[in-house]
């Protein structure tokens, strides 16, 4: 998979994005990972790259600030250029926040802020990234089990995910002719710091989830980490515009 395969992943230095940055390492593929807030953090996951004997570097970015996009679009440039390449062959759509709200209290500046980060800030920065990627690449969108079921207090979060999973098979059919495959991940609910870390953090959430999954258990980073650098494999070279519920069968 590797050949000097170099990805650029969103998120990539917590989570599930930072899982999916080291399975790439472990296959030889360098990456381009962007953090929004925590460079300790993000510098800590590029030790760990270039200790499986891959490359990374960090960037800083806020996937909701569409406006600063042309200046990421170089940053992006520059840092290709420090891992002695020009365009890189694997997108990850995957840095995201969260939300709690119901329908009676959602307010229009969160239902906005979602949409900035979860749909218009991935569509934007694939676009403004386009030129950049390799013809023949791949890309992964995230998406959420929840686009598929729906639970209280995600009035807001559920429905963009849903949106997301629309965009794949759109971007799918129209880079089509540049050879570039589109899919969609869906995590279930996954023990990370997302949403204030209530599925690591909150036995009863975790027990709660656990009793509704077929395979008994809350998922982990390391769950969906190999499905993502897998999707972006000549593995599943013929996979396109396919949505992946990485979830262990919950809600069945």
């Amino acid at each position: 998979m590797s050949d000097g395969k170099i990805a650029l992943v969103t998120g990539g230095s917590r989570g599930i994005g930072r899982d999916a940055v080291l399975r790439l390492a472990a296959r030889g593929v360098s990456s381009i990972i962007t953090y929004k807030s925590n460079r300790a953090e993000a510098e800590a996951v590029v030790a760990l790259v270039e200790q499986a004997g891959a490359r990374a570097i960090a960037l800083r970015l806020d996937v909701g600030e569409a406006a600063s996009f042309d200046g990421v679009v170089e940053q992006v440039r520059q840092a290709l250029a420090d891992l002695g390449a020009s365009r890189f062959d694997y997108l990850v759509n995957n840095a995201g926040t969260s939300s709690s709200a119901s329908l009676e209290t959602i307010t229009e500046a969160e239902m906005d802020a979602l949409y900035a980060v979860h749909f218009k800030g991935p569509m934007f920065l694939t676009q403004k990234l386009l030129p950049l990627i390799n013809d023949g690449g791949r890309i992964v969108n995230i998406s959420s089990g929840l686009a598929r079921f729906a639970m209280p207090g995600r009035i807001g979060y559920g429905p963009i995910k849903a949106a997301v999973e629309s965009l794949t098979r759109y971007m799918a059919v129209e880079l089509a002719p540049r050879r570039i495959a589109v899919n969609v991940v869906a995590p279930g609910p996954i023990a990370t710091d997302f949403s204030g870390g209530m599925v690591r953090d909150n036995p009863e959430v975790n027990k709660a989830i656990s009793a509704t999954t077929a395979l008994g258990r809350a998922g982990l980073p390391e769950d969906v980490g190999p499905v993502i650098a897998g999707l972006l494999s000549d593995d599943f070279g013929w996979v396109n515009a396919q949505r992946i519920e990485v979830a262990g069968g919950i809600h069945i």
